[in-house]
């Protein structure tokens, strides 16, 4: 037995035991004290604001990041269906007009510096004006 390991007698409810027997194996603890003294350094470290650093960010990193990860995977079906459907309206265009490739150069730099310039908030409006020589 380690030297700094002492026995303690210590009461709780019987739901509160329940909750450990419940959780221990849950949290990878092999014992059910080993379970208890995480929680207590837990709670210790939450009460304790200098060392709650300790304890806190890495309870919510692990929040944080199912979360983000889950919206990634999200934002990443969302932009592959806008491609698709950008490529779909992009094929009907092309097989309807007649572009030659320097005018469709141009329009593809003209295209870049607006979207640069303004953060990619376009309208179609803005668009139909240029096209129509109102700008």
């Amino acid at each position: 037995m380690d030297e700094n390991r002492h026995r303690h007698t210590v009461w709780m409810d019987d739901d509160v035991w329940d909750q450990v027997e419940s959780h221990y194996q849950r949290d990878n603890c092999t014992t059910k004290n080993e379970f208890i003294e995480k929680a207590i350094r837990f709670y210790s470290g939450y009460l304790d604001t200098e060392s709650a650093d300790a304890y806190l960010p890495r309870v919510l990193a692990d929040v944080l990041e199912g979360k983000l990860n889950a919206f990634g995977k999200r934002m990443g079906h969302l932009l592959f269906k806008l491609s698709v459907d950008q490529n779909l309206m992009g094929n009907i265009l092309a097989a309807d007009i007649e572009i030659d490739p320097d005018q469709l150069r141009k329009a593809r730099v003209r295209c870049v510096r607006e979207v640069k310039e303004t953060n990619g908030e376009i309208s179609f409006e803005d668009t139909v004006r240029y096209q129509k020589g109102a700008e």
